[in-house]
């Protein structure tokens, strides 16, 4: 019988099989994730929502541009409570996080700017209701973007 006593002459032990993507994003892990996020995005959006009703009442700025810097605004909090809660334990360091969620921001805004312009354009719904309708799609997009690649906690 062999004596395993050394680490070095320890059989090697094989890494766990690392699940599908698919069944990482459905795991409960990534359902309690997204659960953090959900509080967060709703609060950080209240907050984009106001910076979006002041810019376009107070200001006079057109809905567009206006949804652009609520969208930056809200983003720059939800990386903070991001890292802090939603993705604690992330190895990724400070700087690169925050340029990561900058970019995979820049994408959702991206998406909101397009969806949101598209939505005023063909459609009758009030510019409110419509940055509502545009930030589920474009928040879970983020949210897999981030979870996935920048804190890769999925």
């Amino acid at each position: 019988m062999a004596d395993y006593s050394s680490r070095h002459d320890a059989p090697p032990v094989a890494e766990p099989a690392r699940k599908s993507a698919f069944a990482r994003l459905w795991s409960l892990r990534a359902g309690a994730m997204l659960w953090r996020n959900t509080v967060v995005s709703c609060a950080v959006f209240v907050v984009g929502l106001g910076v979006l009703w002041a810019l376009v009442e107070w200001a006079g700025m057109d809905e567009v541009p206006a949804a652009g810097l609520g969208f930056v605004t809200a983003n720059t909090l939800h990386y903070l409570f991001g890292r802090a809660w939603i993705f604690r334990g992330t190895e990724r360091g400070r700087a690169t996080g925050y340029a990561l969620f900058l970019i995979n921001a820049a994408i959702g805004l991206a998406v909101t700017v397009v969806l949101y312009a598209a939505i005023l354009e063909f459609t009758a719904i009030h510019y409110l209701v419509a940055r509502v309708i545009v930030s589920l799609v474009a928040g879970l997009m983020v949210f897999v973007l981030n979870a996935v690649f920048n804190f890769r906690q999925i």
